[in-house]
C-alpha cells in the first residue's frame, strides 16, 4: 500500500499569502519573504485539501451512523448541528487550501511549471467538490479575490459541479504537458521533499485520481435522469486508479516540533471520539451473531479489524455509561484500525471506485461488469486493510485477513453470488461497509434517501429536533466565519429556518 507523509506543519500550509507594499526595495528582508516557488506551496494545498475532509468526518461519522455518542450532549448524532461543525469545512477549501491555490498558479506560471497549474486546478477541484456535496451552494465567480471582496456572492451548486468539472479537465490537460515543457520538477526530494507529496510526480496517477473525481461527482447525479450517464462513468472508471497503489490518502506522522496536529484526527492523541462507541447499525453489518444482524451466521473477517471485536454498541440518542465500551483503558472505538494514531486518511480509492463501477453498471444493465466490480471492491477493501501488524497507542495487534477468508467471505450468503441475485442493495450496503467514517458515506445515504430497503439498520435517533419533522440532515449548516464576515450572502440562503439542514441539495432532487 502506497504510503505518502503529512506535512501538515509546513510553514507555508496555514495561511494565505498575501502581498504587501514596497516602499524601498532595500527594506525587502530575504529572511522573510512574501512570495514562494510553487514547490513549497503545493504540499500545504494538498495535505490542507485532504484536512478539509478530515475535520468534516467528525460530524459525518455520526450522521452517517458509524459511531454514536455514549454520553447524551444534544449534538450530532441526534442531528442537532451548529454553525461551528462546518466552519473547518468551509475554511480549509476557501483559505487554507483553495487559498493558497492562486499565488502558486502565478508563480507556477511565471517560471513556466505547468505541472504545479494542473495540480492546483485539480486540488481545488476536490475542495470545491466536497464542500459543496456538505454544504451546497458556494462562492466561486467572486471568490479567491482576497481586499478586493470579502463579501462574495453564493453560485448555486449546479454551477459548482460544472466548475469542477472544468477544473478537473483542465487539470488532465496540464498534466499531459510534455516534461521538458516544465521548468521545475513536480516533485524534489532534496534536500527534503517539496513539491507534490501526494504521487511524488507521476503525473499519470494525477491523471487517474482527476478522472476518479470527475466519475464519482458524476455518479452523484443518480437523481436527476436527464443528466446521469452510467456509460460515461464507467467510461472514467477505466481510465481512474487501476489498484490500490493509486489510492488518493495521507500518511499521519508524529508530531515532532515544529509539526504539530499530524496524528490521526480519528486516533488517541487528537482525542476527539473518546466519548464515543460503534453504533447498532454498523455492527450488524460485520457480526453475524448478534439478534439483527445482517448476514446472520456470516462473521465478517473485517470485524476485529474496524472495531476491535466489538459485539456490542449503541442507537444514536440512546448513550451508554462513559466506563461503558472500553478496551485496553481507552474507548472502543479507539482500537479500530481506522483510529491508529499514525493511520492513514482516504479521500478517494480503489474500492470506491469498484463500487460506484458497480452501481452504474448495474443502472446500465451490465450485470456482469456490476457483479465482477461489485466483488473486486470488496476484495479489495478486504486486502486492503487485513495486512495485520501492531501499533501504538494504544497497543492493539490486528488479525491479517488471508486469501482463503476472502474466498470464503465472497462465496459466503452475505455476498451476492449470481446476476440475477445482484441489487442495488447488495452493492451499496458493502460499500458502506468498504467506504467506513469517509464523508462520501452521508452523499450516499442522502442520495438513496435513507431508504429502509437499502440500510435497514439506520435508526432515527431518539432526541432529534422536533424542527426536523422526523426528516433526516441533507446538508450542514453555513460555516461560521461566513455567517459572521458575510451574512448577506448566508441569509440568502434561508440558513436561518430551523429546518435548513433537511432542505435536499440541487443533486439530492430530481
Amino acid at each position: 500500500m502506497k504510503k505518502y507523509i503529512l506535512f501538515l506543519g509546513l510553514a507555508l500550509s496555514g495561511a494565505a499569502l498575501t502581498s504587501c507594499e514596497k516602499f524601498l526595495d532595500v527594506n525587502t528582508d530575504p529572511n522573510n519573504p512574501i512570495t514562494s516557488a510553487p514547490n513549497f506551496l503545493l504540499p500545504g494545498i494538498i495535505s490542507q485539501g485532504f484536512q478539509q475532509q478530515m475535520f468534516t468526518a467528525l460530524t459525518t461519522t455520526y450522521i452517517s451512523q458509524y459511531a454514536v455518542r455514549k454520553t447524551l450532549a444534544s449534538s450530532t448524532d441526534q442531528f442537532i448541528l451548529t454553525n461551528g461543525n462546518s466552519t473547518n469545512t468551509f475554511n480549509y477549501a476557501f483559505f487554507y487550501s483553495g487559498g493558497n491555490v492562486p499565488t502558486m498558479v502565478a508563480a507556477a506560471e511565471q517560471e513556466k511549471s505547468p505541472y504545479y497549474i494542473g495540480a492546483g486546478k485539480i486540488i481545488l477541484a476536490m475542495d470545491l467538490a466536497h464542500a459543496t456535496d456538505m454544504l451546497g451552494d458556494l462562492p466561486y465567480s467572486e471568490a479567491f479575490k482576497g481586499a478586493e471582496n470579502y463579501t462574495p456572492k453564493y453560485d448555486p451548486q449546479e454551477q459548482i459541479y460544472a466548475t469542477v468539472q472544468s477544473l478537473l479537465d483542465e487539470g488532465i490537460a496540464l498534466m499531459k504537458t510534455p516534461a521538458t515543457e516544465n521548468t521545475r520538477p513536480l516533485y524534489i526530494s532534496v534536500p527534503s521533499p517539496s513539491g507534490d507529496i501526494l504521487y511524488r510526480g507521476d503525473t499519470d496517477k494525477w491523471i487517474r485520481f482527476a478522472n476518479a473525481l470527475k466519475a464519482r461527482q458524476l455518479n452523484h447525479l443518480s437523481k436527476k435522469t436527464s443528466r446521469y450517464d452510467p456509460q460515461q462513468i464507467l467510461q472514467l472508471i477505466s481510465a481512474s486508479f487501476r489498484n490500490a497503489a493509486d489510492d488518493a490518502q495521507i500518511q499521519y506522522q508524529v508530531a515532532v516540533a515544529p509539526l504539530a496536529g499530524t496524528t490521526n484526527i480519528f486516533g488517541v492523541t487528537r482525542a476527539n471520539f473518546g466519548t464515543a462507541t460503534f453504533s447498532n447499525n454498523i455492527i450488524k453489518y460485520l457480526n453475524g451473531t448478534v439478534a439483527g444482524a445482517a448476514f446472520p451466521g456470516v462473521t465478517d473477517p473485517r470485524l476485529p479489524i474496524m472495531l476491535a471485536g466489538s459485539s456490542s454498541g449503541s442507537d444514536p440518542g440512546i448513550g451508554i455509561p462513559p466506563t461503558s465500551n472500553l478496551l485496553n483503558g481507552v474507548a472502543d472505538f479507539y482500537n479500530g484500525w481506522y483510529a491508529r494514531d499514525l493511520g492513514i486518511f482516504e479521500v478517494i480509492t480503489f474500492h470506491e471506485l469498484k463500487f460506484i463501477e458497480a452501481e452504474a453498471a448495474f443502472k446500465a444493465g451490465d450485470k456482469t461488469r456490476a457483479l465482477t466490480a461489485y466483488k473486486a471492491g470488496i476484495r479489495a477493501h478486504m486486502t486492503k486493510i487485513g495486512v495485520g501488524g501492531t501499533f501504538a497507542n494504544p497497543n492493539v495487534t490486528f488479525p491479517t485477513i488471508t486469501p482463503a477468508q476472502i474466498d470464503a467471505y465472497l462465496a459466503s450468503s452475505a455476498v451476492a453470488q449470481t446476476e440475477a441475485q445482484l441489487t442495488i442493495k447488495n452493492i451499496m450496503e458493502q460499500k458502506y461497509i468498504a467506504m467506513f467514517l469517509n464523508p462520501e458515506s452521508w452523499t450516499d445515504l442522502r442520495r438513496y434517501d435513507f431508504d429502509p430497503a437499502i440500510y435497514p439498520n439506520l435508526k432515527y435517533p431518539v432526541g432529534a429536533p422536533a424542527a426536523l419533522g422526523n426528516q433526516w440532515p441533507r446538508r450542514m449548516l453555513p460555516g461560521a466565519t461566513e455567517v459572521m464576515y458575510n451574512p448577506q450572502a448566508v441569509a440568502a440562503l434561508g440558513a436561518s429556518a430551523p429546518d435548513y439542514i433537511t432542505k435536499p441539495l440541487w443533486w439530492d432532487m430530481p
